[in-house]
């Protein structure tokens, strides 16, 4: 019955049912032994009386009591939880709202399933996401980048594009992408591993900034843009993208309004292919180049900030990027101004056709213990996983960065070197693939 009173929400009815509830306690008791003993003691009646009142009242006071004690407990649990974002593995997330950006491009907005905290994000930054498709023998691990930039917010976006299968047919559609647009809808849950990378925008420098991309690379620099419209609003920002037409350009609204909101954010969309209703969404036809950058944001910058020194940042397909980076290096921007990420899978690096070991004793070999291969591998045959692509053998991958541990498997003889360090963690008798290259004369991978 106490814990009844208890639950009791409304203070005022819990304080009134916990006094009557004691009272009886009392009374009832007390009025029965009267009964039996003296029915015609005046001051037994008024004891009876006395004692009522009394109980009543401490019944009350419990009652109220009770209900702070409940909220008080309430409340400490709710800032435990809230301030718990020790979060370093996998995290069940739901789609709260799913929202179609253009033909081609889906945004999912998601939050923890448990309504914890998340941790804030660097703007460029991206999650890495498992699912579980059928037909698939094993989950599915992708990276997307983080779309939308918030402080202490209490969702993370991706802004998916759907990939179609290549026009040559030969590989498949993307797997990931199309289970997210046909299958995930509001109300689904998907695993999640906290925000991560090394694009990153660094919103409280004061150095001009050129955001470049085209297709769905727009999405770590809408964050990047938002981030420094927020926090850093004096900083000129250059915001450079490229699409088909409007129908491909996904929030070309969302971005035109923080530029209305922060007058240091400078536009410039290029339409290759623009429809004739597209008149006044594009300021150039054409590609994204340097060319563009050269000619038309570096005598703007010139004339805002005194100088054409600037960062850029460039997300794209392969071929975009590469052009970028050979018109910006030609130009005199140094390589070391540049930052990039790619949004689609690299293409395998070309190698030279496995060259028969009992001919060549002087080089690195790598035995594929599963896929039954033991392959002479040189230095411009780049790393492990691009040079067991080019031989035919295809492990599992995924950010070819280091970052998302799909690619990592067994090692049991030899070592391997990393380009760089690994964002991803490695299990102590494993090597990620996608960043590695042989270190010593033979290595044996479980492959």
């Amino acid at each position: 019955m106490l814990e009844d009173i208890r639950q009791i929400s409304n203070p005022f009815v819990r304080a009134i049912t916990s006094g009557l509830f004691l009272s009886s306690l009392v009374t009832i008791p007390a009025a029965a032994a009267i009964y039996l003993v003296n029915l015609k003691n005046e001051s037994a009646y008024k004891f009876i009386l006395y004692a009522s009142i009394a109980s009543a009242t401490v019944g009350a006071v419990g009652g109220l009591a009770a209900g702070k004690s409940k909220s008080a407990t309430s409340s400490n649990l709710s800032v435990e939880m809230s301030n718990d974002i020790n979060w370093k593995d996998w995290r069940k997330f739901v789609i709260d709202r799913k929202v179609k950006e253009s033909e081609s491009i889906t945004s999912f907005y998601l939050r923890p399933l448990d309504e914890g905290n998340i941790p804030d994000f660097i703007p460029g930054q991206f999650l890495t996401i498992q699912l579980d498709i059928p037909e698939q023998s094993k989950s599915v691990i992708r990276t997307y980048s983080l779309s939308d930039y918030i402080q202490s917010g209490s969702y993370y976006r991706l802004s998916i594009k759907r990939e179609p299968a290549p026009p040559d047919a030969i590989a498949p559609a993307g797997i990931a992408s199309n289970f997210m647009h046909d299958h995930v809808h509001e109300g689904s849950v998907i695993l999640v591993k906290p925000p991560a990378g090394k694009f990153v925008l660094d919103v409280n420098s004061s150095q001009p900034a050129v955001l470049i991309s085209n297709g769905v690379g727009i999405t770590p620099m809408i964050s990047m843009a938002k981030a420094v419209s927020l926090l850093n609003p004096q900083r000129h920002i250059w915001f450079l993208h490229g699409a088909r037409d409007s129908s491909l350009h996904a929030f070309r609204d969302e971005v035109n309004a923080i530029a209305v909101s922060n007058p240091n954010l400078h536009i410039v969309y290029c339409y290759s292919r623009p429809s004739l209703t597209d008149e006044g969404n594009y300021q150039h036809k054409g590609y994204v180049d340097a060319a563009l950058i050269k000619n038309v944001v570096a005598p703007e910058m010139q004339n805002l900030c005194g100088s054409t020194d600037a960062e850029y940042f460039l997300c794209g397909s392969p071929s975009f990027m590469d052009s970028l980076r050979d018109g910006l290096r030609e130009w005199g921007v140094a390589d070391n101004k540049v930052l990039f990420e790619s949004f689609a899978k690299a293409k395998p690096k070309k190698s030279e056709p496995a060259q028969d070991l009992s001919q060549k004793h002087d080089s690195i070999e790598i035995v594929f213990g599963k896929s039954g291969k033991t392959l002479s591998w040189s230095p411009n045959d780049g790393t492990i996983l691009e040079f067991a692509e080019a031989n035919d053998i295809y492990p599992d991958h995924s950010c070819r960065i280091g970052v998302c541990g799909t690619c990592m498997c067994k090692i049991s003889e030899g070592e391997v070197e990393y380009a760089e360090a690994p964002t991803a963690s490695v299990d102590g008798d494993s090597v990620l693939i996608c960043i590695s290259k042989p270190k010593t004369a033979r290595v044996v991978l479980d492959i």
